[in-house]
């Protein structure tokens, strides 16, 4: 019968994904399932939830209790059927953006957690987390952010907005205003505890505009 956790890691090895995946597809934050099967401590029961909507084709008594069959009955003979739906809105990815967006947005595999349908944001292209007080109140460490890429950025900018910046080194989210210095960009937080900053433009990789932000209470 095995263990909760270790009949988990066989759904994700049945799946043929890794468990970061499974977290990602759940809406668990990174190591959330991984640290629980390493450390064999309890997981909560959310994301056990979680897994049941997402692989409905797994018996759920099995995956809590170890007893009865893998899969259910409707899909014994057949073996796992994938899950069909339409997914409408932009794609969220629980992670945060300045932590480890570049990964996903460069992960042609990567599976976003959920879709956020959210009609005044339609041009979002996707939404992620975001960490850090700089930009309080305007956007709260733990909320979601909607982005949306801005192509040809350096004659496409709207200085006086709010930005999400990827550079050579780091990520960040701030007002983007005109630099007294050519060829640089002044980064503007909103919390004045935090001091702004002049960076080059040669230095931006890629830049997207923040369209808006939304709170996530759990």
């Amino acid at each position: 019968m095995g263990t909760l956790l270790e009949r988990i890691a066989e759904i994700a090895k049945h799946e043929g994904i890794s468990i970061g995946k499974l977290e990602r597809i759940i809406g668990a934050s990174k190591g959330v399932v991984s640290r629980a099967i390493q450390n064999n401590t309890d997981i909560q029961a959310k994301w056990i939830e979680n897994i049941v909507e997402n692989y409905p084709q797994y018996n759920s008594t099995w995956l809590l209790t170890g007893e009865g069959e893998m899969f259910r009955k409707d899909n014994a003979t057949e073996g796992p059927k994938p899950v069909e739906y339409q997914a409408k809105g932009a794609p969220y990815y629980a992670v945060d953006f300045i932590g480890g967006f570049d990964l996903v947005m460069n992960d042609q595999t990567a599976v976003p957690a959920a879709f956020v349908s959210f009609p005044v944001f339609r041009d979002a292209e996707c939404w992620v987390d975001i960490s850090g007080k700089s930009m309080e109140p305007l956007i709260s460490s733990g909320d979601i952010i909607a982005l949306k890429h801005v192509e040809d950025w350096p004659t496409n900018i709207l200085y006086g907005e709010v930005y999400a910046l990827v550079t050579r080194q780091y990520r960040t989210v701030k007002r983007v205003r005109k630099s007294a210095q050519e060829g640089y960009l002044r980064l503007v937080p909103e919390n004045p505890d935090y001091d702004q900053q002049d960076i080059p433009m040669s230095a931006v990789i890629a830049v997207y505009q923040v369209l808006g932000a939304a709170k996530k209470i759990f």
